[in-house]
């Protein structure tokens, strides 16, 4: 018996941890994949509205099987909360981050979407929904930590630096095409990456508040991935106008990059942040995401011929040094607001306890008089 329960404990501590480690892996993926698509020639915005239409028709049947005796009612409430996540999400955050990843790289790209946490935090704090601390030291970290995630931001943008000579990238047969397919503004792409980071962590924020009151994962990704489908598509038909090539797809990258986008990126990925944020909370899901940028690195070197500069790589760890400090200020807070509700539980335990023995020695006193009682009239 004890050495089940230890391996459901087990997978219980592992699973949030596969979890996100399986989300940087498609996060990788989506990033190589959705630039090489890009360099090729294919519309960000049709392949967003139809990323997210694939992902609501794949997630759709999983969801009816799975959320059925759960799925709460949906109200206007909920309804509206679901356009402004899919909003902020599909539509702002994923049109400018592949617009920006157009005018810049796969690795550039994903090093400035780790200033995501600490948007997140300044929001939250903003919106009140995040108390700081300033005299303590977890309250510091957490405002200095955003600070340098900023500052680490303008390096990758601003300083260049000497290129790394990576043997394996020169005389890549991919690199005349990347370098053709656009020509790269490294400013107005950074620009773009901010701002959709930005939105990113509204889109954090709000599926969190979101799930409290809509606690079924499956159902709300569908949700989401259909809402965002529908405003894509407006803003993709309103961008390319007159251009109906861009809605085309052949048997090529650009339909295995919409297909992995839609089931990986799109799809899977909502449902597992969502388990994962009802357990761990938002802070964790977005802890991994240095992994994610690791691997672009190395991957995007050999794929896309991507160059390294040295004040990138600068600036892209200065951004997980900032990172990890409004993640640690994060940790400090959740031990505490646990540690503080044990006290609360223990206390009402204690509590009960008290009452318990009192009651327990009432009875024991009203025992003992009836004894009393009973003696003296027998002898009398």
């Amino acid at each position: 018996m004890s050495m089940e329960y230890s391996k459901t404990q087990l997978y219980k501590n592992v699973k949030p941890y596969f979890l996100v480690i399986i989300l940087q892996f498609g996060y990788a993926g989506m990033s190589i994949i959705g630039k090489y698509a890009l360099n090729k020639g294919m519309s960000e915005h049709v392949f967003i509205a139809y990323q997210h239409a694939i992902a609501a028709v794949v997630i759709a049947p999983f969801a009816i099987v799975l959320d059925r005796k759960r799925t709460p009612k949906l109200t206007f409430c909920v309804f509206a909360k679901v356009a402004l996540i899919a909003l902020l999400g599909p539509v702002i955050n994923q049109n400018l981050f592949y617009t920006g990843m157009k005018y810049t790289t796969a690795s550039f790209a994903r090093a400035m979407c780790n200033v995501i946490p600490a948007f997140s935090f300044a929001m939250a704090w903003i919106l009140g929904l995040e108390k700081v601390y300033l005299r303590r030291l977890r309250g510091q970290a957490k405002v200095f930590g955003t600070m340098v995630t900023v500052v680490g931001a303008l390096l990758m943008t601003l300083v260049r630096g000497p290129m790394f000579n990576l043997p394996w990238a020169n005389g890549n047969a991919h690199q005349e095409s990347t370098s053709a397919a656009n020509k790269q503004d490294i400013t107005k792409g950074a620009l773009m990456i901010l701002a959709s980071s930005l939105s990113g962590s509204g889109f954090f924020i709000l599926q969190a508040i979101t799930l409290k009151s809509y606690p079924a994962e499956l159902s709300l990704t569908v949700l989401i991935c259909l809402m965002g489908s529908l405003e894509s598509t407006i803003l993709a038909l309103a961008i390319e106008w007159g251009n109906p090539t861009a809605w085309s797809i052949h048997f090529d990258i650009k339909l295995l990059a919409t297909i992995y986008s839609g089931l990986i990126c799109s799809g899977f990925a909502f449902y597992i942040q969502g388990v994962v944020m009802k357990e761990r909370g938002p802070v964790f899901v977005t802890a991994f995401s240095p992994l994610s940028v690791v691997l672009v690195m190395i991957i995007g070197s050999f794929i896309l011929s991507e160059t390294l500069h040295m004040g990138r790589v600068i600036g892209a760890v200065v951004i997980v040094v900032g990172l990890y400090l409004v993640l640690w200020g994060k940790s400090k807070d959740q031990l505490e607001s646990t540690s503080d509700s044990d006290n609360v539980v223990l206390t009402a335990q204690n509590m009960d306890t008290m009452n318990e023995r009192k009651t327990t020695s009432k009875q024991e006193f009203l025992a003992i008089d009836v004894k009393s009682t009973k003696s003296t009239l027998g002898t009398t």
